[in-house]
């Protein structure tokens, strides 16, 4: 599956709402966060060689003729490379829906201003439309209940 490269217009509506978390985070490193954002995600889409709908994919990884791409592959190669980038305004960390259940479980990258709570937070969404980032303001998520996953060895 081929994703398009992400257009200054999505890359400048991330931009605008990681900006909105703090009124200390600078324009310029919340663009550099989006633009990292939308590469990572870029690149990873290739990796794992996605496929629509993601549901599917779920399927021929769980069979073996893929060897990544569930929400939680996303998550946690997200979570591991933006931790070890340097975003002084910002924090990162694992949240989860439907924790345990196997065929609704969900899982995602949040993005909070660095000392807020979760709650405040922005979903960093690509496994839901395939690569394709989706993200949102924890509270406009509604197709979720979001739950902080401390426990997947998320800091906090």
């Amino acid at each position: 599956m081929k994703v398009a490269p992400p257009s200054h217009t999505h890359i400048e509506a991330l931009s605008h709402l990681l900006g909105t978390l703090d009124s200390s985070i600078s324009e310029e490193e919340a663009l550099a966060l989006s633009q990292d954002i939308f590469h990572k995600t870029e690149s990873l889409t290739k990796e794992f060689e996605m496929t629509s709908p993601p549901q599917y994919h779920n399927f021929l990884v769980n069979i073996g003729l893929r060897e990544k791409g569930l929400c939680y592959h996303w998550s946690d190669a997200l979570y591991t490379y933006f931790t070890q980038k340097s975003y002084p305004s910002f924090e990162f960390h694992l949240m989860g829906a439907n924790i345990g259940e196997y065929w609704t479980e969900h899982n995602v990258l949040l993005v909070v201003a660095k000392g807020k709570p979760v709650e405040e937070g922005i979903i960093i969404d690509p496994w839901r439309e395939s690569g394709r980032l989706y993200f949102s303001k924890v509270k406009e998520d509604t197709k979720y209940v979001w739950k902080h996953r401390a426990r997947r060895g998320c800091r906090r």
